[in-house]
């Protein structure tokens, strides 16, 4: 018995209802678990292992000797290789080109699907005999002669299409820590290519992917060929590979664990004490970030509005709070997460860019950045406040509608970025000023700003009982490890996170809403009367999403009045720390979201004012130094007032018409 009839063999016993029904339903392929193959025929197994390209053409010949209606013409598709078979990309070598390797990656760019030439037809123009010529590589090929004894040119007058794409892969992030990912180019055809393989093959995703290894010829510019080969892939079996919350597996004795924790009442400590154990203190920061981790629920409203559930976090601290370790850590805890630094990171980098590919995907392609490849994960963003002023601009749609758009080169794409965002930045001048606004002090857009639900300041300021504590913490953990172990190991907590993500979807109930209107009331009638705003609808909304996210820690599908006392008290201490007006002693929105603070508003007015009286004495033009003097009367001191000054300037409320006076724009 030759190979051939050994896989009809195989075929008609395993897989004859699969054939029958893929022919019926017009699929142009079949797939085949290798697992069964290998048990029953080894010896075929290893061969298609070993020389996949010849192994198949036999498959394909058995699978039309079996009687399928129509065509009868299916393709094999191999999955579940054995572990001997997968590689790390990085971990390709020589020696497996012309092999079937499994690999796993995210998908960084994709071309578009376009046609290709099968086989092209030729005519003789001497005695019209059909000349078909099978397609091969990326160059047509031409017939030399024909059997009538014709040499030269011959018209092409018909071929065969298939549809193709080229996809670049590169490593996924757990498996390329610390170092450069791995990456290789592969090529997918036919039913490989159909609109729903395209949207599971698109930049963001994560495959799994079986495949046959080739060599190319590396283009390195005019001139003879050169000896250095390229490596890429000529896919045969595409399946999805993300980590998704509700594939993490989850087992009865698991179920049990976590249902006793959730019932728990001191869960949410042990939860907070979990997450950077070795981090002394930050409590109530640690307990925000659990809730981020477990975040809120994403609601589509009858008008098509889709409002997130995705919690960010902005943590701004002093040098040396351990802002760093957290991020790190945090982004460790959940499937796709991923730690990027502000100042190497772009906004290509950060949502997607488009870039030309000329020698392998046929000109510009779509390109994803960190934001889409994390899609349903966390991203910690460090040194944020270092990042270009563009770069961050190019975050206010992910942060927000949780999507990416990009619009150039001809290639018009929305990319799906639900992802929470947590980061971390410095103050200008080394240190926080709390008699400063926020906005003086960072360098981070207003409106970007007002965009993360939660904002503290993590301060280095000196106390001797808390520095005693601190100091002795650091060292007896380097005395004895064991005692920064944490209660919750990040492999059970992911299993946590994963069962409450799938189980839950708290709604509100009207005890806890009432609580949460109470308290955005309250806050907005302190100050009635003035322009000091204390809290504005995206805290309120940001309330809702630390409510639900609460109830969810506890496994409830109700959030209760204890949920939303917790969101409360979570947001005061946010509020607290960045919107306390030190001046005024008022809670000042605009100070926390980066805006001008009334006390501010209200000692500009003042510096106009006292133009405006000054022009009675002097003219329209106003000597600076006799406006500065003035304002210390008013309680504004002279540093103050001169910045104050420079950014009505800037502003266009003010212009300096010579120099040391200046003058309104009416």
């Amino acid at each position: 018995m030759n190979d051939v009839e050994k896989f009809e063999e195989f075929l008609r016993r395993f897989y004859e209802k699969q054939l029958l029904a893929s022919a019926r339903e017009e699929k142009e392929f079949v797939g085949i678990d290798f697992s069964i193959l290998d048990v029953m025929y080894p010896d075929l197994a290893d061969q298609l292992l070993a020389k996949p390209e010849d192994t198949l053409e036999e498959i394909r010949e058995a699978i039309l000797n079996v009687d399928l209606p129509g065509k009868g013409e299916l393709e094999p598709r191999f999955y579940n290789l054995p572990k001997s078979s997968d590689l790390r990309i990085r971990s390709i070598r020589s020696e497996h080109i012309g092999k079937m390797v499994t690999i796993e990656g995210v998908v960084r760019r994709a071309s578009e699907v376009k046609p290709e030439i099968k086989e092209a037809i030729f005519e003789c123009p001497d005695c019209s005999a059909k000349i078909p010529i099978e397609q091969s590589g990326r160059i047509l090929k031409t017939p030399s002669f024909c059997e009538c004894g014709r040499k030269g040119k011959f018209e092409m007058v018909d071929k065969v299409l298939f549809d193709a794409r080229w996809v670049m892969v590169e490593e996924p992030f757990e498996t390329a820590t610390g170092e450069k990912p791995g990456e290789i180019t592969l090529y997918l055809k036919d039913d490989l290519t159909t609109p729903e393989m395209q949207r599971k093959c698109d930049p963001g995703n994560r495959l799994k992917v079986t495949l046959i290894l080739k060599d190319m010829e590396r283009k390195m510019g005019k001139g003879p060929a050169k000896t250095q080969m390229d490596i890429y892939g000529i896919v045969n079996h595409v399946e999805n590979a993300d980590i998704e919350w509700e594939e993490v597996i989850i087992s009865k004795e698991d179920e049990e664990e976590i249902k006793v924790l959730a019932a728990d009442p001191k869960v949410y400590e042990k939860l907070s004490n979990s997450i950077a154990s070795s981090i002394y203190g930050l409590n109530e920061i640690k307990e925000a970030i659990v809730l981020q981790i477990f975040g809120g629920v994403s609601q589509m409203m009858p008008d098509g509005n889709r409002i997130r559930g995705d919690i960010h976090i902005l943590l701004l601290g002093d040098p040396s709070v351990a802002k760093s370790q957290l991020l790190k850590l945090v982004s460790k805890i959940i499937p796709r997460g991923k730690y990027v630094s502000g100042k190497g990171t772009s906004a290509a980098g950060l949502t997607a860019t488009v870039i030309k590919d000329e020698e392998l995907m046929g000109g510009w392609v779509l390109e994803a950045g960190a934001m889409v490849l994390c899609h349903k994960g966390i991203i910690s963003i460090d040194e944020f406040d270092k990042m270009g002023r563009e770069d961050q601009i190019a975050m206010h749609e992910a942060l927000e509608q949780q999507t990416v758009s990009i619009a150039k080169a001809g290639i018009m794409a929305t990319l799906p970025a639900q992802v929470s965002v947590l980061a971390g930045a410095n103050p200008k001048f080394s240190r926080f000023d709390a008699y400063r606004p926020i906005a003086e002090q960072i360098n981070i857009p207003d409106t970007l700003l007002s965009r993360f639900d939660l904002k503290f300041i993590l301060r280095d300021i000196p106390d001797k009982e808390f520095d005693e504590r601190l100091s002795a913490h650091i060292l007896e953990s380097r005395l004895n490890p064991k005692i920064v172990t944490p209660l919750l190991s990040s492999i059970f907590i992911r299993k946590y996170l994963a069962y409450a993500k799938k189980n839950c979807s708290p709604i509100l109930t009207r005890e806890a809403a009432e609580a949460l209107k109470k308290f955005y009331v309250d806050m907005r009638g302190l100050y009635t009367g003035t322009d000091t705003v204390a809290i504005t609808l995206r805290q309120n909304e940001a309330l809702i999403r630390l409510t639900q996210s609460s109830a969810r820690v506890r496994l409830s599908n109700t959030a209760d009045i204890q949920d939303a006392e917790r969101a409360i008290r979570i947001m005061k201490k946010s509020l607290q720390d960045l919107a306390y007006d030190v001046e005024t002693g008022k809670y000042d929105i605009d100070r926390a979201e980066g805006g001008t603070s009334s006390s501010q508003r209200s000692k500009i007015n003042s510096i106009l004012d006292i133009i405006q009286k000054l022009e009675k004495q002097f003219g329209k033009t106003v000597p600076r130094d006799e406006v500065v003097i003035s304002s210390h009367d008013e309680g504004i001191k002279e540093v103050e007032a001169n910045s104050l000054i420079d950014r009505l300037k800037m502003e266009g409320l003010l212009y300096e018409p010579k120099s040391g006076f200046v003058q309104r724009t009416h």
